[in-house]
């Protein structure tokens, strides 16, 4: 979509896919603002580093992707059976996976025009779906990214009250041949992050207030709930 967007937030912006992001947008000429940990020091599982970071930007952005999660966090890989689940694995799924970019979205909402075209994409995950669930297993992250989505869901129904050409959607990137997802590579089909970032850019030019708060695939299929 030739000149927009304007201006960009990245948030986790370091990883294999908000990296491909951010530079697949400045290509296009965007001015970019990237955040992640390892570069800014910004926690999505601590509101006040996300109040702190989020808080010091002005203005409004055109596009703002929120590219943070994980799938092994700590060295909890997903489990195969319910009989797997701990409670300290599951919560640091959701602090990470569902609160980070809940506690995101709150601070974020003052970057939002009222007015104009501006979309916020979380990055979600198929496994997220309840209705598309028919292998089990992975019951933290599934369960993690299920949430998200319901955050996501709920949040657009809000936004749409005050900005109605905003919109708010949950993206799933497809399995990316990044680190995180190294030891799962040779049971999916990968693409590398800059394909990937094509791929969910081409998904987000083509969206209209009317999509807000759907979930959809690398190619703008809706998925399942």
């Amino acid at each position: 979509m030739s000149g927009w967007p304007a201006r960009a937030l990245v948030v986790g912006a370091s990883g294999g896919i908000g990296a491909a992001l951010a530079a697949a947008l400045e290509a296009r000429g965007a001015a970019v603002t990237r955040l992640s940990r390892s570069a800014d020091g910004l926690d999505v599982t601590d509101e006040a580093s996300v109040a702190a970071h989020i808080g010091a930007l002005g203005g409004f952005f055109d596009c703002i992707i929120i590219a943070t999660g994980a799938l092994v966090i700590d060295g909890a890989a997903p489990e195969k059976s319910i009989r797997a689940v701990t409670p300290d694995a599951m919560r640091r799924q959701f602090d990470l996976n569902t609160i980070g970019p809940a506690m995101v979205l709150k601070h974020a909402w003052p970057l939002i025009a009222r007015e104009g075209r501006t979309v916020v994409a979380v990055l979600s995950a198929r496994v997220g779906s309840i209705g598309d669930n028919r292998l089990g297993g992975w019951t933290s992250y599934r369960t993690a990214k299920a949430a998200v989505n319901q955050v996501v869901r709920t949040a657009a129904v809000e936004l749409a009250r005050s900005r109605r050409d905003a919109i708010l959607v949950a993206l799933h990137p497809g399995t990316v041949a990044t680190r995180f997802t190294a030891d799962y590579q040779d049971r999916y089909d990968t693409v590398p992050p800059d394909a990937a970032a094509a791929n969910l850019l081409a998904v987000i030019d083509a969206l209209t207030p009317r999509d807000t708060g759907g979930f959809f695939d690398w190619k703008g299929d809706p998925i399942p709930w």
